[in-house]
């Protein structure tokens, strides 16, 4: 058995983000768009790279941000009736979704409290956020504009938003785009009827892959080698090197995969996984595993009496697969054998959702640890995820909904 303090030193060290601030290049701002931040003191700077991972959970009217460490809570903001999180994948601001556009929450500081600012990246329905190759990428549903600015830009910014570049959309639609660490820009394609794909331009704006068989196309990840996998209906796409890879699912007509669970140094990526398009409710009885470097996917049942949602899966130590079930446990997934290895109990078993909006269990990881939230209790905790224990844990005022980790 190991001590306590063994595991509390485990989790400060989970905690502690190695986030190299570099300097920032600096992006030609679009026309009516935000201008280029004033530069904050170097140590502000500083601080964002030593400050331990913070927790940030919306609930209906705010958002309340947590020491990783501790769970105590820092900071408590008042929003919107709902809101979405994710992390600016800087190690210190999290993006907070609101009819006006992506929010900035500074999650604070060793030195500075949290603080949910007034800048604001305006945009029409903001959906996705993806952070990669020292981008950051916002993409509005409601005109498919895609918002690019530096990823650490945020860090020297005080009260005005960084310098961006936004590529204008073609026809709205609910999508997700990113930027390749050579320029190259990857988005969804579609419109108001529907989703078909993806195109590929090169840093110039020439089209360098298309395809259009990947019906409802849905989230994104970015494998090994930097391999970029998209969900579809039937299958998935695979973009490598220049060329997309259609991969069919085995259920046909419909084998529907929407998030992409990724780990920078495995060619193999967790999905979720429906094979109804008619069944009721969110939980789901299957995940999907997709091969970046053999072009496969291949299906795999998850145990007994275990399901899941869309908010409940994530990669972790060892590139395995972590799923938060409805039995109340994680399910430590290997995506190289296929198999499920361990379960560790951490909540009381619990139901799906009646709309995919309402609160129910999900779970971030960071390092070794979990971050998984438990609304019926109003309570966060915190997992070892290489002993399965159960470090902190942490009553909320509040219901948890969507969760956030500044990384």
């Amino acid at each position: 058995m190991r001590s306590s303090s063994f595991r509390a030193d485990r989790l400060r060290r989970a905690g502690l983000l190695a986030l190299a601030v570099g300097a920032t290049v600096g992006l030609s701002a679009c026309a009516g768009g935000a201008g280029t931040g004033s530069a904050a003191p170097a140590s502000s700077a500083a601080a964002a790279a030593d400050t331990g991972t913070r927790v940030a959970l919306s609930y209906p009217g705010g958002v309340v941000v947590l020491d990783g460490q501790s769970l105590e809570t820092l900071g408590d903001f008042t929003s919107e009736e709902f809101t979405r999180l994710n992390s600016a994948g800087d190690g210190r601001h999290v993006m907070v979704t609101t009819s006006e556009g992506f929010q900035v929450l500074d999650a604070g500081t060793s030195g500075v409290e949290p603080q949910l600012t007034d800048l604001v990246f305006a945009a029409a329905k903001p959906g996705h956020v993806v952070t990669h190759g020292g981008k950051t990428v916002l993409y509005a549903d409601g005109t498919s504009d895609s918002t690019i600015f530096d990823t650490d830009a945020l860090l020297a910014s005080t009260d005005e938003l960084p310098a961006v570049e936004t590529i204008p959309g073609v026809e709205a639609h609910h999508g997700v785009s990113i930027v390749l660490e050579d320029g190259s820009f990857v988005t969804t394609v579609g419109n108001a009827n529907g989703r078909t794909g993806i195109v590929v331009k090169d840093a110039s704006g020439a089209t360098v892959a298309e395809n259009a068989t990947c019906p409802g196309v849905h989230g994104e990840g970015t494998a090994k080698n930097e391999v970029v996998v998209f969900g579809c209906d039937n299958g998935a796409l695979i973009y490598d090197d220049g060329v997309i890879t259609k991969v069919e699912a085995p259920d046909q007509p419909y084998g529907r995969s929407g998030n992409m669970f990724v780990s920078e140094t495995s060619p193999l990526v967790l999905g979720d996984y429906k094979d109804d398009r008619d069944a009721e409710g969110y939980l789901l009885h299957r995940v999907s595993v997709v091969d970046t470097a053999a072009k496969t996917q291949t299906i795999v049942d998850m145990p007994a009496g275990a399901e899941y949602t869309f908010r409940d899966l994530a990669r972790g130590p060892e590139d395995l697969g972590y799923i938060l079930a409805s039995d109340g446990a994680i399910h430590v997934f290997d995506l190289e054998s296929g198999a499920f290895t361990e379960a560790f109990p951490v909540i009381d078993a619990w139901e799906g959702p009646v709309e995919w909006q309402d609160a129910h269990p999900a779970i971030k990881v960071s390092g070794d640890i979990a971050y998984v939230t438990e609304p019926t209790k109003n309570a966060v905790h915190a997992v070892d995820l290489t002993t399965g224990e159960v470090v902190k844990s942490a009553t909320l005022e509040q219901t948890p909904n969507e969760i956030a980790l500044t990384k």
